[in-house]
Formats: C-alpha cells, structure tokens, sequence
C-alpha cells in the first residue's frame, strides 16, 4: 500500500481508523478524513517515537543548529537513526558553531524493521543512514540554509565542462534511474542562490571529524572542486543515483 511505502505506519493506521470510523456515530461527511488524519497525528508524534527505541532507533534530535530541510520528513516518520548517527550530528553542529551553517537533514529511516525500505532509497533501511542538504549562497557571497527544491533533492551542481563527469558515464552506461531525483524536487525555488563550495566543505570537514562516521558519499566532481582527501569519502556506484544535490553519510 502507498501509505505504508511513504511512512511505514500509514496502512496500519488507516485499518485502525477505518475500523474506529464504522463505530463512531458522529456524522459528517468529513467523518472518515478526521479520523485518519487524528489517529495518525497521534500514532506518528506520540506512539511512534516511544515505540522506536524499542527497535535501536530514535528521532534525529532538532536544535537551533539541526533541522530537517522539510518537515514532511518528519511528519512521514522518515527522521529515525540509530543514537550514534546523532551524536555523529551533535558532534558536527559543535564543529560548526559560528560558522552560520546549520545541518539541515532530509531523508534518514523508518522507526521500525531492519530491512524495510525507505523507497526510492537503497540503503536507508536499518538507522545508519541519513542525508543533509548542501550549502548554497546569494550572489553576494551570503551563506544561507535555504535549498533550491521544496524536497530538498533534485536541484543538481552539475560538473564543469572541465570536470569528470560521471553523471554523463552512468547515464550512457544504461543506469537510467542515476538521475530520477529530478522529478522529486516537488517545485524549484529560490533559483538566485548558488552553489557554496566554502559553505559545503566547512560542513563536510565537519562530519569527517566526528568519532561514529563510516562513510560519506558526493559525486566525483564535488569531491575535487572542493579538494577534500579523505578515506571516508566515496563514490556510491552507479546503481545508486547522483549526488550532486545532497551529502549522504553513514555509520561505520
């Protein structure tokens, strides 16, 4: 079921409100969409978070330095880690302090079951695993928190014609997923802003000298043109898709 594929609890919660619905004898035409939207208001802000530490995960912890890029990643119960992925943030927003640059993260696990996929990602499926926007700036050179899709994903930096381009490789190679995102950015916005390697790099150094990091993955070109050198940084594969538009990492 789709709702069970976007927020792992939806289809349970739309039996249990559908059952509720049939016994409830308030009347309304709207009767059916409140229920839902009730029931799953509690299950995902009250129910889920207290349930979760009981399978080794617990919502990424919001702070004046840490946020998710949408918040329909944590209304779609999309924001769960294992605790060391966020001390792994923690560590990273201590890293940053006066920087102006916050970590503002998009999708992370489900609460519930090793295995379950996070669709359309791969490997998002046992706690270990979250992404984090980039960094952009205005014109001026301002560093800024805010991204270039309401999704967060999709809005690629693509490489320089001086680059290698292995967006252009995995694509001619038949991977034809590498670049689906750019049908989920779910609307583009604030096109003036660009592209802030200073910005991108302060953040990844960041993450690399936290104590609990096993991997990071940006594309090829990124890597170079910020001139990062570090065993942690690698490439993803072709199986996966591009990314030039967000940072994943992972713990070891």
């Amino acid at each position: 079921m789709l709702l069970t594929g976007v927020t792992q609890i939806g289809g349970i919660v739309y039996v249990l409100s559908m059952v509720i619905t049939k016994r409830s004898p308030w009347n309304s035409k709207y009767k059916t969409w409140v229920i839902f939207i009730g029931v799953y208001v509690i299950a995902t802000f009250l129910i889920t978070p207290w349930l979760a530490p009981f399978f080794g995960r617990e919502c990424v912890k919001h702070t004046a330095g840490i946020a998710p890029t949408n918040y329909m990643t944590v209304v779609f119960n999309r924001n769960y880690v294992q605790p060391k992925l966020n001390a792994v943030l923690a560590q990273a927003e201590e890293e940053l302090r006066g920087t102006g640059i916050k970590i503002c993260y998009l999708d992370a696990n489900f609460p519930f079951i090793n295995t379950f996929p996070l669709l359309p990602h791969l490997s998002h499926n046992d706690g270990k695993k979250i992404d984090l926007s980039m960094i952009y700036e205005t014109k001026d050179g301002e560093l800024t928190n805010t991204q270039k899709s309401r999704s967060g994903y999709g809005v690629f930096e693509d490489p320089k014609s001086n680059e290698y381009n292995q967006i252009e490789k995995c694509l001619n190679g038949g991977y034809i997923q590498y670049d689906y995102p750019k049908y989920i950015t779910f609307g583009r916005i604030h096109e003036h802003l660009v592209f802030s390697e200073q910005g991108t790099r302060i953040l990844i150094k960041s993450i690399l000298k936290t104590k609990y990091l096993g991997k990071l993955f940006i594309e090829p070109h990124l890597k170079k043109r910020m001139s990062l050198v570090d065993p942690k940084i690698r490439y993803h594969g072709c199986k996966a898709v591009r990314h030039d538009d967000h940072i994943h990492i992972q713990l070891k």
